[in-house]
This record gives structure tokens, sequence and C-alpha cells, in this order.
């Protein structure tokens, strides 16, 4: 079933029972959303909804380490940043001989992103997922589930929504958010980093370790 812009699918009213959500048109079907999640606002290069600290990012990653932990080519890395799709939101590319830095939340997303291209999922509803992804909290991301039937990309945060979606044929395709986020700091705990502030290379950084001193402090 496809969403249109007035939250409806298929001409049945959408879901008001807690999810799942269907994302479309830019933004998260905010309307029906839970009461416990605002809906989106704009987005920026740090300050995620969800609780934790909104400190700058200590660690970047180059296109060449983002490319490797996220399984594409940096051709794509390039051509995604030129057009708005992912660009890296710890620094961007100034001119020739500055580089790019990546966060971990953008090789997360440039994961997920690679996924839908290689399943067929449109172009728009993959930025709509990228939008979605980054207004979102880190402990949001860890326990999301992105299910897709080509046409439409929806958010569960429950088995039971992952069911119901396919039951009712709508969820041929899922990412579990947290199964690519551990995948992530897998590779990226092995391959190198850059300190923000000094331009520092870090070897063998685990990009869990910045998360956790983020959720302590937010406590």
């Amino acid at each position: 079933m496809r969403v249109t812009g007035d939250g409806m699918t298929g001409g049945i009213p959408a879901r008001s029972d807690g999810g799942p959500y269907p994302l479309h048109g830019g933004a998260v079907n905010s309307a029906r959303r839970q009461p416990e999640h605002p809906p989106v606002g704009s987005v920026g290069p740090v300050g995620p909804q969800g609780g934790e600290s909104s400190a700058p990012e200590q660690v970047g990653y180059r296109g060449p380490t983002a490319c490797a932990a996220a399984g594409i080519t940096y051709r794509q890395l390039d051509y995604w940043a030129r057009t708005g799709l992912v660009e890296p939101t710890v620094r961007p590319a100034y001119g020739s001989g500055t580089q790019r830095l990546y966060s971990f939340r953008d090789v997360v997303v440039l994961k997920i992103v690679k996924r839908f291209l290689d399943t067929g999922v449109a172009l728009q509803n993959i930025r709509t997922a990228v939008q979605h992804l980054r207004d979102r909290g880190f402990s949001d991301l860890e326990r999301m589930t992105l299910m897709s039937d080509g046409a439409t990309v929806y958010e569960c945060t429950s088995p039971d929504q992952v069911v119901s979606l396919l039951q009712g044929g709508q969820g041929i395709f899922g990412i579990a958010v947290g199964v690519v986020w551990r995948d992530v700091e897998n590779a990226l705990s092995q391959l190198h980093g850059e300190r923000v502030d000094t331009g520092e290379t870090v070897v063998g950084h685990n990009p869990a370790d910045e998360l956790a001193a983020r959720r302590n402090r937010a406590v």
C-alpha cells in the first residue's frame, strides 16, 4: 500500500494504535506518532532528539574509512554528498585540499542507504528515511526497524509492528537499525579515525565508548 500525503494507506486511515509509522513527504507522519516522541524538527549537525548529549563529535572519519565501514564506493560517497542525500556532519569539504569528516551516525546512515538502494527502494523515500534517522536520538535508532515494500518506508519499534506489516503484505524488506549500528561499530573499531580538535589520527577507536559517554552525560 502507498501512503498518500494525508496519511491514508490505500484509502484506509493510518494506524493510530502505536504504529507502524509510514514515513512520507520528507517527514514522519507525526500526527499519529506516540505522544512521547514530539514531531520532527529541523535537522542540524548535532543535537538529535532522544535525550542524548548534543556535544560535538570528538572523532570523525574520512571518506575512505566511511566507505570501508559502510560497504560503498568512494564514487557513491562523493555523489551522495554532492546531491545532499548523505552529507558529512562533522566537516564538509570546503574545496580542494579539504577532507570531509563523517560522524558515526553518518556512517550508519550511509550503510542503510546502500541497503535500500540495493533493494530498489525509491530515492525520494530513501531521502525521507535519511531525514528521519538524523532527527531521532541514539536510543531510538538502536531499537528501530525500517520496513519497506519498495514504495513506502515504515518505522517499526516493536516486533508486533513488524508482524503487522508482514501480515498486511507491506513489509517485504526490513533493516534492523541496531544490527547495522553494531556492524558499523565493529568495522570502525578496526579502522582509523581523526580527532576533530587536533587532527590527530586515532587507531582502533571504538565509537561505542564515545556513545556511552554521551549517554552518561545525559543522565
